[in-house]
């Protein structure tokens, strides 16, 4: 019987978990019938055909090289959080299902994510010292490959995992932070902001909306006006005891308000109306209304584009973290180029001593570009630094520190 019931228990956490990947991780296989579906052009132009087997043999080292030190450094990272959360999830009495696939699934492409630049020098700097270590670069060079032509296969593997890191940035990992935060809210016990107080907005041309109390938790707002001006005059002025958002409607912009009363000044003259409840639409919804600590990495880069454009419309100045978040996912993918081209320069040469000089300089550079990046965002929010430049400053220091390893390495 008991064994019977350890097969149950564990057949149903099997399906559990086919159901998880089926619904969460659908978007490999739309990823895989666009590619199979739109991407033949590929196979018919024969791009490839420029690859030697010198391109795939380095291409296969770095990306290779690059998924191995996630899968240690994340593996590594994944045995330290469990240790120091290991005494919350015990207290919250976290399910272990939610522990796997609510905040572990997701936490590993977003730490990955950010690490990325890291594993990429990392993975640079590795496989080329091991290949000048053997003198499979000394052969190349001899057999008259030039450094620039050399530099292809890093570039393009570059250019991949570019690509990825801004797939997984715009588009997986923004989803997987939602689901993250609500887990640390419920199990962690890290409060999110759910309330706002005396909140004013620009909801349309010549329209302010304004709520005395918002709750975030039950979708409603307690004092709501509505002001409508045309040429700088008050024509309507619209108060509701309170004002509760449909989250069934298909409407982002449905709301339903109680107790309202509505004005309406046409010239001298002037019209009242009335009633307990009514549907609405109002161009407003509850994120403009409620800010939470990292709400900006909660919305994929379309999102984040049309709210950072909705806002700066109705005038409001809290959008600099929006913007620095949107243009860091863009700098963020070009560190690749950057970081394997300082990896390749400093690396390519036969040293005495191995690589371990190199794999330090590497860690330097990796997280001195990480660091410069925390800081520059900060400039951005604290400083009134433009946040584009903000973003991409990094990649402007780091481009010149490049420019001049490159410059330097065939000699």
């Amino acid at each position: 019987m008991k064994a019977g019931r350890w097969t149950n228990r564990h057949l149903h956490g099997l399906v559990a978990a086919y159901h998880w990947l089926r619904n969460h991780l659908g978007w490999l296989g739309v990823a895989f019938a666009w590619l199979r579906q739109h991407l033949q052009w590929v196979k018919r132009l024969n791009i490839f055909r420029f690859l030697k087997i010198i391109d795939w043999y380095i291409i296969r080292k770095f990306i290779g090289t690059y998924f191995f030190a996630i899968a240690l450094i994340i593996s590594i990272s994944i045995v330290f959080d469990v240790n120091e959360n290991l005494a919350k999830f015990t207290q919250y009495h976290a399910p272990l299902r939610a522990i796997v696939f609510d905040y572990y699934l997701n936490f590993i492409p977003y730490f990955a994510n950010l690490f990325s630049p890291l594993f990429v020098f990392i993975a640079v700097i590795f496989f080329t010292s091991k290949l000048a270590g053997n003198s499979e670069i000394i052969s190349m060079l001899a057999a008259g490959i030039s450094f620039k032509r050399l530099m292809r296969p890093y570039m393009i593997s570059a250019a991949l995992i570019s690509l990825l890191t801004f797939y997984l940035g715009s588009y997986v990992i923004p989803k997987g932070n939602v689901v993250k935060q609500n887990f640390e809210t419920i199990y962690k016990n890290k409060k999110k902001n759910t309330s706002a107080e005396n909140v004013q907005l620009q909801v349309g041309k010549g329209i302010i909306a304004s709520v005395q109390h918002y709750d975030n938790t039950v979708k409603r707002g307690y004092g709501f006006n509505l002001y409508k001006f045309e040429n700088k005059k008050l024509v309507s002025h619209m108060t509701a005891q309170d004002i509760q958002y449909d989250t069934i409607s298909d409407s982002r912009y449905h709301w339903k308000v109680t107790q309202w009363r509505i004005r309406e000044m046409k010239g001298l003259r002037e019209n009242i109306s009335s009633g307990m409840r009514m549907d609405t639409l109002i161009m407003m919804e509850p994120t403009d209304l409620v800010f939470s600590k990292g709400q900006q990495e909660t919305f994929t880069t379309p999102q984040l584009k049309e709210y950072i454009s909705k806002q700066i419309d109705r005038g409001s100045g809290n959008v600099v973290q929006y913007e620095v978040e949107y243009h860091k996912r863009i700098a963020s993918s070009f560190a690749s180029f950057i970081l394997t081209t300082i990896g390749v320069s400093l690396s390519s040469r036969k040293r005495k001593g191995g690589m371990g000089l190199y794999l330090g300089i590497g860690l330097a550079l990796s997280f001195g570009y990480i660091m410069l990046q925390t800081v520059s965002s900060t400039f951005a929010i604290n400083a009134n630094t433009p946040p584009m430049l903000a973003a991409w400053i990094p990649n402007i220091i780091f481009a010149v520190i490049a420019y001049f390893c490159y410059r330097q390495a065939p000699n």
